[in-house]
């Protein structure tokens, strides 16, 4: 098994030497965002299929309504009420949360 996984990588390897520098940049990519454990658990987490609520159903019909009348608030403007800048927001995106209760 480890020398079919030694072969595949070498051609791999031999694949992206062959590559024009754009299409490196967008493998590269790729291999980050299949290696980035946030995405592979969305990608592997379950369809959503719990049905929505009339009050869900409300609460969207509101906000799109709202929307005709008023600019949207900044995602910047929303942070800054609870005392946190965008890259308070990102650095939390990337640190794994406590699980419920840990710390008591």
């Amino acid at each position: 098994m480890a020398l079919a996984s030694r072969d595949t990588k070498q051609q791999a390897y031999e694949l992206i030497d062959r590559m024009a520098p754009g299409q490196v940049s967008a493998v590269v990519g790729l291999l980050k965002v299949m290696l980035d454990p946030v995405a592979r658990s969305l990608a592997n987490a379950p369809y959503e299929d719990e049905a929505i609520s009339e009050e869900e159903t409300r609460a969207v019909a509101a906000s799109k309504e709202w929307l005709k009348d008023h600019e949207p608030i900044p995602n910047e403007e929303v942070l800054a009420e609870f005392g946190l800048t965008q890259e308070d927001f990102d650095r939390m995106g990337r640190t794994p949360l406590e699980a419920h209760g840990a710390g008591q």
